[in-house]
């Protein structure tokens, strides 16, 4: 019998935990694991009045040209990896954003870093990872 290889998401904003993320997410595929990497990058909304100001096209272009710089060093991993993958940028709240997207993906699981900020500023600022595990369907796999 053949395992069917993973279709996973990784969320990526340029932190040092996105990095080790990414890092595992190659190395389950280099173990045979994962067939498919989408990395995603979330970018917060624009207040509408700010939108309506500057434009919808810029508000994109500015969404994009963000998103590219936190993508640029885990996309040029998974190249030099000669892994398969797809990168997303996708606008709204993190946590929520990247559940959605996983199942409109209908990815296999999660793996994503943390920002290491601790439990007492994990209180008060909340903590995206721990938001996607309580929300996501899909396993999630947490590096740190």
């Amino acid at each position: 019998m053949t395992a069917r290889r993973l279709n996973l998401l990784v969320p990526v904003d340029g932190s040092p935990g996105a990095e080790k993320a990414v890092e595992h997410a190659i190395a389950l595929a280099g173990w045979g694991l994962a067939d498919q990497i989408h990395l995603v990058n979330v970018q917060y909304p624009i207040p509408g009045a700010v939108s309506t100001f500057v434009g919808k096209k810029a508000v994109s272009g500015y969404h994009h040209d963000e998103g590219m710089k936190e993508l640029k060093a885990a996309d040029a991993k998974l190249h030099a990896a000669n892994v398969p993958h797809h990168v997303h940028i996708v606008v709204g709240q993190p946590a929520e954003t990247i559940v959605a997207f996983c199942e409109e993906l209908k990815c296999d699981g999660i793996v994503m870093g943390t920002r290491g900020h601790g439990k007492a500023v994990g209180l008060i600022v909340g903590s995206v990872a721990r938001d996607v595990i309580a929300k996501a369907s899909a396993p999630v796999t947490v590096v740190k």
